[in-house]
């Protein structure tokens, strides 16, 4: 198993990883696959039609699943919407009610008959599933192609996730220098080597990049572009306010807590600043702006809050960034390799729960914690997510999500304390607690994983 760091932190666009950018990448896959096996036969009378299954059906709307598919199918890609007016683009693209190929070639499309939310049906590999058809003018299909998106705008096909023992792509161990796929063998060879769980992760990014002819240096420079998108993703939130869009008229808040901080720093804390900067990121999310998936974005929030208040409210140095980076997503790829980072699969702790103990370990390691602390801080983290369900209000991801940021960004600097202040001896393991995780994932209801169909999302009244 190897998932690079660079896979788990992924610059696109909000609301969602699962809901937006996945179907996003599968529209666009398909689309593909007709231009490579079709594109000589295809006539306007043709329709393309997506069917949206289980959680994509019941929250597809609030997520904007539906703006995504119409964006994917028209040949356009999350990191490509970034410097661009989606709003205009999507009005433009929803008008011609048909999708264009290179050459004139052209089939049908209408984003309100040609996308089907399904709420009946679920797909048994996974919750969050797609089916794409090619219909032609006789009713005939002639292509299909089912897509599941897997949470972290990671997506497979029918044919690849009935292969996996998990859900994800894995890349084989052997050659790697550092090959763990636990948390157990990754502190034996911490041991045994003497190296930090940030050295031994970059080793492996190293052998990964010597396939792509990329340097350490150039390694180094696209983490750190990750980085400034993250710090872009703060400052916007900070500097932003009225309502964010989908009917719930939701105020932004992080602009004027943070300002009221800076008003009065005597009387602020840790965590007041810790929930401004993560509210921040995910104000932005929800408005459908630029972020970075960590490991999702519904739980952008919570690793840029934390590595962001270390190096500004506690002068940590530059260069920990790189370390800090490699040791969340060592923890990062443990975790979605073990269990899972999809709300619609594990529930809220797989999202927000997984992003706090990543930045529990990136934060210990760059504190000078050893490689148990920082194993330890990231089941510390983890452990007190357990049992978190996904209900988000009217499928949008506001309530409670950006307020929940804030709490796993004062959870995962907790959890880093704590470890700090130990041997890094403790009593569950983390593979232990990431088990536990899956396991609650697993029998968790329906209800509570992204279908808002049960907790909060069915609490809610108008006043």
């Amino acid at each position: 198993m190897f998932i690079s760091t660079l896979d788990l932190f992924k610059v696109g666009i909000g609301p969602s990883s699962s809901h937006t950018m996945g179907p996003m990448t599968a529209a666009y896959q398909f689309r593909e696959l007709i231009r490579l096996n079709l594109l000589k036969q295809i006539k306007p009378s043709w329709q393309i039609i997506c069917i949206l299954k289980g959680s994509l059906a019941h929250t597809g709307k609030g997520h904007a699943t539906d703006r995504a598919i119409v964006m994917g199918i028209n040949g356009y890609l999350p990191t490509e919407l970034s410097q661009l007016d989606i709003n205009q683009l999507f009005a433009s693209l929803i008008s011609k009610k048909q999708i264009i190929f290179d050459g004139g070639c052209s089939v049908g499309f209408s984003a309100d008959e040609s996308i089907i939310f399904d709420k009946t049906n679920t797909l048994p590999q996974h919750p969050n599933g797609m089916v794409f058809q090619l219909i032609d003018g006789h009713g005939v299909e002639q292509l299909s192609e089912t897509y599941f998106s897997i949470g972290g705008g990671f997506i497979h096909t029918l044919d690849e996730i009935s292969k996996l023992e998990a859900p994800i792509n894995m890349q084989a161990l052997e050659d790697y220098p550092y090959p763990f796929d636990s948390a157990k063998i990754m502190l034996d060879m911490a041991g045994s080597s003497g190296l930090s769980i940030a050295d031994m992760k970059r080793a492996n990014e190293l052998y990964l990049a010597s396939d792509k002819s990329i340097t350490g240096k150039e390694l180094d420079h696209q983490i750190y572009a990750v980085w400034q998108v993250m710090i872009g993703s703060i400052t916007r939130g900070l500097e932003t306010d009225g309502v964010l869009p989908g009917g719930l008229n939701v105020k932004r808040r992080a602009k004027n807590l943070y300002q009221s901080l800076q008003l009065k720093p005597d009387l602020s804390s840790m965590n007041d600043y810790l929930c401004a900067y993560a509210m921040a990121v995910n104000e932005e999310n929800a408005a459908g702006h630029v972020v970075v998936t960590a490991p999702t974005n519904g739980a952008a929030g919570v690793i840029p809050a934390v590595l962001y208040y270390f190096l500004v409210k506690e002068n940590g140095p530059h260069r920990c960034i790189q370390d800090f980076f490699h040791t969340a997503g060592a923890i990062g790829g443990l975790i979605k390799h073990r269990s899972s980072i999809s709300g619609a699969e594990v529930g809220c702790q797989g999202e927000v729960g997984a992003a706090a103990s990543m930045a529990a370990a990136g934060l210990c390691a760059v504190k000078g914690g050893t490689a148990k602390q920082v194993e330890n801080a990231a089941e510390i983290a983890l452990e007190h997510h357990l049992g978190m369900t996904c209900d988000p209000v009217n499928g949008l991801v506001q309530v409670p999500c950006i307020e929940r940021n804030g709490f796993g960004a004062i959870k995962a600097y907790t959890a880093a304390s704590l470890a700090l202040r130990g041997t890094g001896e403790h009593f569950m393991p983390l593979d232990s607690c990431i088990e536990a995780m899956k396991q609650t994932g697993l029998e968790m209801s329906e209800k509570y994983k992204e279908t808002s169909l049960g907790g909060l999302a069915l609490s809610h009244t108008e006043c």
